[in-house]
């Protein structure tokens, strides 16, 4: 289905509008495919990627600025994802005690046993949503993308 059938468009776009509506209408269709799997964790994708960040400071601790700077989407509320993450004890925050006014945020043993489960289920709903592409259409998705950026 093209763009223009998707959203029933009675008009004809111009092809840099029609590329951009399609940008943003399929990313939601990504978005809401990942949500469905995070969905029976309790999980948004946001707080997915904050684990993800976490995760990968290899037991380091990070800043609220540095999750914030590292996040795909930096319009979320980086101190609130943490507070849930607090709450479902998947992080833990502490007071840095050579700085009292930095807050050290780092994932707990239960964020990473989360991960592990989700990393296999992530990684196949990966593979199905992009299924109808090849590795090599793949390859040239990505380089497109990253040269839009």
């Amino acid at each position: 289905m093209n763009i223009e059938e998707a959203i029933k468009s009675i008009h004809k776009m111009g092809l840099t509008t029609k590329t951009v509506v399609n940008l943003m209408y399929t990313s939601r269709v990504v978005e809401e495919h990942i949500a469905r799997v995070f969905k029976e964790y309790e999980l948004s994708t946001q707080q997915y990627n904050v684990l993800r960040i976490l995760r990968g400071q290899k037991g380091n601790p990070a800043n609220l600025s540095t999750i914030q700077e590292r996040m795909v989407d930096r319009s979320s509320n980086a101190t609130r994802l943490v507070d849930k993450l607090l709450k479902k004890g998947w992080a833990k925050r502490r007071v840095c005690p050579e700085n009292r006014r930095k807050v050290e945020i780092t994932i707990t043993e239960s964020g990473l046993d989360l991960l592990k489960t989700l990393d296999p289920i992530t990684e196949e709903n990966n593979k199905n949503i992009l299924s109808n592409l090849t590795t090599s259409e793949l390859e040239t998705l990505n380089d497109l993308l990253d040269k839009l950026k």
